[in-house]
């Protein structure tokens, strides 16, 4: 769905279950056609893909990507952006930490994101840019701030991914980007994190490497790294981490940093009361959240204005008590409709800010709801397809019919 002529709208599609290339197929066949229709009959529809691994070279493997392409066009589809954080299977099985391995040090991730480069250079239509979302590196526990050699070696994989992008748009006019996601408790947490990175790792690393595979000086080698490798700002992740989204982005642009795309999502967002069976309420209702598919990290901000951070939800629920703490954030997309859910709040309000942020300074081209956690909630609505069309029908009404023109 195209907004105002240039940003896109879409939602991922790590919202439906599937292994294996034919089910990601048939979700897309029984969701995508219906959507399209309800919310944009008049204009193309568009979908944040994602695939596994093996999803990746099954739908590379003899007449898949064709087929796709016909079935896209067929239903006035189009894919501009493709999830590549996850590596491996997304629902059914504990995916926890491990949902960031392999991770940038290893030559596995580097090849995954080819070949997801190679599948969205095919399929993005022109005049569009796109991008692949990843992991913000590593998983925190697994790489420590002084194995230089592990930074180095992550630095030098993704620039070797950029200068593949930098060499689809030389050869084949397709602009598409890398898109670092920053996540509590992975490698790069925070906007600090990222830009540290860049300065610190990325360029001086990756320059070098641009420069002898694409024959440019080095300040044209920094610039394509900067074009190429951008940021995937979630609203739940920055949220959780209780960051400015004004001051995220006067630091991104200060550092010549691009966002790639707005995942749009929410978190939960609970004020801690000073009651103590209250509390022990909360600790009751949060405990039907601590499922064991997914991590859901907790920021707790104390009275000091301090953070504290939990690895997962059942770490931090016997620490609900510690009458310091003042507020939590809990990393699980909830519906990005719901103001509350039960008796928790969620951080839709911050989530509405962003947009407002998005709208007046068009910091981005895409959009992309990814509210992937409809499985695991306890109480949900059995229509998928309505849940979805309410979260793209919430998020349009944050922009104004003056402000922002919907072609669809």
């Amino acid at each position: 769905m195209q907004l105002d002529g240039r940003m896109h709208l879409s939602y991922c599609t790590n919202i439906h279950a599937a292994d294996g290339w034919t089910a990601v197929l048939a979700n897309l066949r029984r969701y995508a056609p219906a959507l399209k229709h309800a919310l944009s009959p008049h204009a193309p529809f568009g979908l944040g893909l994602r695939l596994s691994a093996a999803e990746g070279e099954e739908l590379l493997h003899g007449d898949n990507l064709r087929a796709f392409a016909d079935f896209l066009l067929e239903n006035g589809l189009y894919v501009a952006l493709i999830n590549g954080f996850p590596y491996g299977q997304f629902h059914n099985c504990c995916v926890k930490q491990d949902v960031f391995a392999p991770d940038w040090r290893s030559h596995e991730r580097a090849c995954y994101t080819l070949r997801l480069l190679d599948i969205l250079h095919r399929l993005l239509p022109p005049g569009i840019e796109g991008g692949i979302s990843t992991i913000p590196l590593s998983y925190s526990q697994w790489v420590q701030p002084g194995d230089r050699e592990a930074w180095a070696q992550m630095a030098a994989n993704m620039a070797r991914v950029a200068a593949a992008m930098a060499r689809v748009q030389q050869e084949a006019g397709r602009h598409i980007h890398l898109d670092i996601e920053p996540e509590p408790w992975g490698l790069l947490q925070t906007s600090a994190d990222v830009v540290a990175f860049f300065r610190d790792w990325l360029l001086p690393v990756g320059s070098p490497i641009l420069h002898d595979k694409l024959g440019v000086t080095a300040s044209a080698a920094a610039e394509l790294i900067r074009e190429h490798v951008r940021v995937c700002l979630d609203s739940c992740h920055f949220a959780v981490q209780y960051e400015n989204p004004e001051a995220v982005l006067e630091s991104f642009t200060a550092s010549g940093i691009k966002i790639g795309r707005v995942q749009v999502s929410s978190a939960f967002r609970i004020v801690l009361p000073s009651d103590k069976e209250a509390r022990r309420r909360l600790q009751r209702e949060l405990a039907c959240f601590a499922e064991p598919t997914y991590l859901h990290q907790v920021v707790e901000r104390r009275k000091d204005g301090s953070l504290a951070s939990y690895p997962d939800l059942p770490h931090a629920l016997p620490c609900i008590f510690n009458p310091a703490a003042e507020v939590w954030r809990v990393h699980f997309h909830v519906p990005i409709f719901a103001k509350s859910y039960g008796a928790l709040g969620s951080t839709q309000e911050y989530t509405g800010r962003v947009l407002d942020l998005v709208r007046r300074r068009r910091f981005t081209e895409h959009l992309e709801i990814e509210t992937y956690t409809w499985d695991v909630l306890p109480q949900r609505d059995p229509d998928l397809a309505a849940s979805i069309a309410r979260e793209y029908r919430w998020l349009l009404e944050q922009f104004s019919a003056e402000a922002l023109k919907v072609t669809a």
